[in-house]
């Protein structure tokens, strides 16, 4: 077949010429991504090279092709965008005989294996000593066969580790984990959610064993009484079911989900979890731990300390707000102030975040 041609332009000393440019025999492309933050952050995995060839033909049948231009899909995946890494010729156009090959992605499993330990995660005994029974199913997948544990449900207030401990799970087996926001698999097209679970699903088990953690499963799994709320997510909580219930076995999987707001659960998506397991706010001996272990970190000079008297008086607070809302404001106003932390500080910090939990959101007296 006669290959194509293309009157195109070139930039030649600031002046625009034309040219004849050739049909391109060969393309290796690179999948780069969304324009805007995607829905997913994960590539559409090519299947069938010979059919990815034909559809990318099709498709871009005419486009001037050159290293370091940018391809966008309009059909399955829309504004998904692959880079020309090389073409040949260096400036051609894709026509019926142009040989398209996608670039094969490096395993991402080394990139995302935690660094966090059990020892990081402060009380929580409870959550801790059932976590065994996972940690053993991810040490030896092999051994348990239908009785793996395949799905867990975090809950409790925000703050109190959820997060710290899926990875600290992750770290002591060193096993890969995914993390994803429930909000982030819905999708803008029909279809496009079930896609993004179950790719999510089949990446986890190419990397099994291996952890999914779903945080803020309640965006999704809301009661039915309150979908009005949560909009059309349907397609995402069945796709989600179809694997958590294992009519496609993902062997060497574990999903964990989180949420702050179990009892706004629909139960047919909290039937699915084979153990809850409840995350407390610490008690005044684990605020006092979480405090001393993070004032060793901070990055500027501390002067004497009562952290035990500030663990007394913070009841009610996470490990998240003493770190945010009390060691960082007191780290920030020691800087400003020029000055050491001092308790000083800290106890403005608490006084600070509990007028603002106490005062009620400004557009009520609008």
């Amino acid at each position: 077949m006669r290959s194509i041609q293309k009157t195109g332009t070139k930039e030649v000393g600031g002046k625009v010429e034309r040219s004849r440019t050739s049909g391109a025999r060969y393309v290796l492309l690179r999948p780069a991504g969304y324009p805007l933050k995607s829905v997913f952050q994960d590539y559409p995995e090519v299947a069938d090279a010979r059919l990815f060839e034909r559809y990318a033909r099709e498709q871009w049948y005419g486009e001037v092709v050159r290293p370091g231009c940018f391809l966008f899909d309009r059909r399955l995946y829309p504004d998904f965008a692959f880079k020309v890494i090389r073409a040949h010729p260096h400036v051609s156009v894709v026509g019926s005989d142009t040989r398209i090959v996608v670039e094969r992605k490096k395993s991402e499993a080394a990139k995302i294996k935690s660094d966090v330990s059990f020892h990081d995660v402060v009380g929580q005994v409870e959550a801790r000593r059932k976590m065994k029974v996972v940690e053993s199913f991810l040490t030896e997948p092999e051994r348990f066969g239908k009785w793996a544990p395949r799905n867990i449900l975090f809950y409790g207030p925000s703050g109190t580790g959820k997060t710290m401990m899926a990875k600290a799970l992750s770290g002591e087996t060193e096993v890969p984990m995914i993390p994803i926001k429930a909000t982030t698999l819905i999708g803008e097209f029909v279809g496009e959610g079930s896609r993004q679970i179950h790719g999510l699903y089949k990446r986890a088990e190419e990397m099994a064993p291996c952890i999914i953690f779903i945080d803020e499963l309640d965006a999704i799994a809301l009661d039915r009484r309150y979908q009005d709320l949560r909009g059309d997510v349907s397609e995402v909580v069945n796709a989600l079911l179809t694997e958590m219930d294992g009519i496609d076995s993902r062997k060497g999987v574990c999903t964990i989900a989180a949420t702050n707001k179990i009892e706004f659960l629909d139960e047919s998506i909290r039937s699915r979890f084979e153990e809850e397991i409840r995350f407390a706010l610490p008690n005044a001996e684990d605020r006092l731990r979480i405090l001393e272990m993070n004032v060793l970190t901070l990055p500027v000079e501390v002067g004497p300390l009562d952290l035990a008297a500030l663990a007394r008086i913070t009841e009610g607070f996470s490990g998240r707000d003493l770190v945010e809302k009390v060691l960082k404001a007191s780290l920030h106003g020691a800087i400003i102030d020029e000055v050491r932390v001092e308790q000083r500080h800290l106890e403005l910090a608490v006084a600070k975040a509990k007028k603002e939990t106490k005062e009620p959101p400004a557009e009520m007296f609008s």
